[in-house]
């Protein structure tokens, strides 16, 4: 390892992949690293196709199926599926939620895209999310339950169908569940067939909570400390970054991250660092880098956490990977192979009954080291989903998730 100021792509590369499990598994769960480490060091799995966040919290190690994945979610509940970075829904760790929530509250919200007759005011926003808490103590309600429970404490205006969505109408309400998730009054609970629930998270391990029906936390994690210990997080797991990066990972207004991270280097909490030729930042004295680049093949799913969250994406996504594996310049909405820490290809896995056929399409020429790799990758794939998984390398003829 050497200690720099001035950082090479292959070396931020290679530490974060490091960092992310991604050059080496972590141990298996009851004698190692357990799940919601895993997804901690990720700094959260997105969710929204949850088959696509067991497969990235399982290819970080040797052993995890989607049954522990599971378990550690609705079972041992040391992981939460709420609301995260970006108001999109994500895996976090139990114990870790009432840091998200002091910060996801903390980032300045943007103008409302609804017109004025649909939008909620902050006094009405406050109420709702208040009421959502209220609702869902010690119960799992779907969201019609919980509309008639929301109407109930606030009024007919929470429920009337005046937001424009997926060609319906929703309540007024629904603007602001994502903010209830970030508030940690709200988050998801088992499905009940196929509807969606939704729960107050478990308590088991965070202070308490407030009288706003908010998760409580200690006056450092209500104010800027709550940003010091999430911008060193960030930057651990995805350092050498700028604050447009940082802006970008979160969805947050780019003039205020600029202000986070100049506060945060006038405290001595974060350290500017060369990288490549641009000026980034790290956590303050964590500037060691490993002296080679990443080797190794990895099979990374929909939305993963590295190839969302490493930048500038240019670097990751080198060459044909740049038109091929992003959609309009968004990473995640395809699968992709990773092959020395850049994207080289994309994959599809397409499951029959106990047997799922991996297709991947190469970008490049790959080596008979990384193609017996690339085979490792896909039978761990198949063992994550609990599947006999088959090589098929071709073309990937299916289009990027929405």
């Amino acid at each position: 390892m050497t200690t720099t100021s001035m950082i090479t792509w292959d070396a931020g590369s290679a530490r974060r992949a490091e960092r992310q499990f991604l050059t080496g598994p972590a141990g298996p769960t009851g004698s190692g690293t357990p799940v919601a480490e895993v997804v901690g060091a990720m700094m959260g799995a997105h969710a929204q196709v949850l088959s696509a966040a067991e497969v990235s919290v399982g290819v970080r190690t040797s052993t995890l199926t989607r049954a522990d994945v599971r378990a550690a979610l609705w079972d041992e509940r040391s992981l939460i599926k709420t609301y995260g970075p970006r108001g999109t829904v994500h895996l976090l760790s139990a114990r870790e939620l009432p840091l998200w929530s002091a910060a996801l509250t903390a980032v300045p919200s943007g103008p409302s895209p609804f017109p004025p007759d649909v939008r909620l005011s902050e006094e009405q926003a406050a109420q709702v999310v208040s009421a959502i808490g209220e609702a869902l103590e010690d119960t799992c309600l779907t969201l019609d339950e919980l509309t008639e429970e929301i109407v109930a404490r606030t009024g007919p205006w929470a429920g009337d169908r005046v937001m424009p969505a997926f060609q319906d109408m929703w309540p007024r309400w629904r603007q602001v569940l994502h903010r209830a998730g970030w508030a940690g009054t709200l988050c998801f609970g088992p499905n009940r067939g196929r509807k969606a629930t939704y729960t107050r998270p478990p308590v088991a391990g965070v202070a308490g909570r407030g009288t706003d029906g908010a998760l409580e936390t200690d006056g450092a994690l209500r104010t800027n400390g709550a940003l010091v210990t999430f911008v060193r997080r960030y930057l651990g797991a995805y350092g050498p970054a700028t604050p447009q990066h940082f802006a970008k990972w979160l969805a947050a207004p780019t003039g205020w991250a600029g202000t986070v991270f100049r506060e945060l280097a006038a405290a001595g909490d974060i350290e500017e660092v060369d990288f490549e030729g641009a000026r980034a930042w790290v956590a303050a004295g964590d500037t060691e880098f490993p002296d080679g680049p990443p080797r190794g093949v990895r099979l990374l799913p929909y939305f993963d956490a590295y190839v969302i969250a490493a930048q500038p994406r240019e670097r990751l996504f080198p060459g044909a990977a740049y038109e091929r594996a992003l959609a309009g310049g968004q990473a995640g909405n395809y699968p992709v192979l990773l092959v020395d820490g850049v994207v080289a290809g994309v994959w599809h896995q397409r499951r029959q009954g106990r047997r799922t056929t991996v297709t991947v399409e190469p970008l490049v020429r790959l080596t008979a080291r990384q193609e017996r790799e690339l085979g490792e990758q896909v039978e761990r794939v198949g063992e994550v989903l609990e599947a006999r998984a088959e090589l098929a390398v071709g073309e990937v003829r299916v289009g990027p998730h929405a």
